[in-house]
């Protein structure tokens, strides 16, 4: 009996903490955080007050997931986490699935992952408030800028058009607006394309932030691979924020399930150059090079727009 007992506490020792190295080669270990995490069987989710999570919204527990909202029109649900993150470097696992019965880009309008400051608030971003203070990273369903183009008979060249779904990652700091009818690309650190819709497999978002640096993954092919979709160094996120996720549907809906989400804190060895470098606390939510990023977002603004009215004089010019 004591043998089985030993094996069994090493088999939880094993999953619940992993050594490895980042892409510097800083050595880190990490361990589940059970009281930031969320999983099956949500034991007490949306009905007990003394649960680690709390539903928003249309959001329900079923066996099987939270679903945030169902595929029917003008939906929106959230779940958050009741207990802030007090943690220097962590990594989150979302394992989220949307499916419905609309066709491709005739399904809306898509979920969204919060670290922030602000919880529990309804508004207009994937069912969260506009001016967050903290960190939204969005699985974005519905293509509203491209639309919205063609509408006026233009469009995106191949070079800056997205292909949706779309991944992207935004930083507020409770005064950045989120441009919906832009899908946020004023604002956005970056992103990737992420076919996530109607999988028979799961599907997976990885988001880490360790030494100030923001990396997202994806893993939606059913190969148990992760893709890179983002790495932004600089980025500024204080601690003591909320854990949660949002989605939301208008005239278009989808299903927006989420089957978990899992915290995992992260210790990572620094030197006293680096420990002194990151001594200052961090009150607000910001990005070093995020004037950078956004003179090339308007660069390549401007050079479409340039390209958009080059191609309407030409198509409108008469020849004899």
């Amino acid at each position: 009996m004591a043998l089985k007992t030993y094996r069994t506490f090493v088999i939880i020792l094993i999953t619940t903490c992993r050594a490895f190295a980042d892409d510097d080669n800083h050595e880190m270990e990490e361990f589940l955080k059970r009281e930031h995490s969320l999983s099956k069987p949500y034991q007490g989710v949306g009905s007990s007050s003394s649960s680690h999570w709390e539903l928003m919204g249309d959001a329900m527990v079923t066996t099987e997931q939270v679903r945030l909202t169902t595929d029917m029109q003008s939906k929106q649900g959230a779940v958050w986490s009741r207990i802030p993150c007090h943690l220097r470097d962590w990594e989150l696992q979302v394992h989220f699935k949307i499916h419905g019965q609309g066709k491709k880009n005739l399904n809306g309008d898509g979920l969204a992952i919060w670290y922030t400051k602000e919880r529990m608030q309804k508004g207009p971003v994937f069912g969260n408030q506009d001016l967050f203070t903290g960190l939204g990273v969005f699985v974005d369903t519905y293509p509203n800028e491209e639309k919205h183009l063609e509408a006026q008979k233009t469009r995106y060249t191949t070079r800056t058009q997205r292909i949706f779904p779309f991944v992207l990652a935004m930083v507020g700091n409770g005064s950045i607006s989120y441009d919906h009818e832009r899908d946020g690309r004023p604002t956005e650190l970056g992103g990737c394309n992420a076919m996530v819709r109607n999988l028979n497999h799961d599907t997976f978002i990885f988001i880490r932030y360790v030494r100030r640096r923001l990396t997202i993954m994806i893993d939606i092919d059913g190969q148990h691979e992760w893709r890179d979709c983002l790495d932004i160094p600089g980025v500024r996120l204080p601690q003591g924020y909320y854990f949660g996720a949002s989605a939301v549907t208008g005239d278009l809906s989808d299903n927006h399930d989420v089957i978990s989400l899992k915290l995992y804190q992260l210790t990572v060895l620094r030197s006293e150059t680096e420990e002194k470098e990151e001594e200052d606390e961090i009150t607000l939510p910001s990005v070093d090079n995020m004037d950078l990023l956004k003179s090339k977002a308007h660069y390549l603004t401007q050079t479409e727009e340039h390209t958009l009215s080059l191609a309407l004089l030409y198509s409108n010019k008469s020849y004899y």
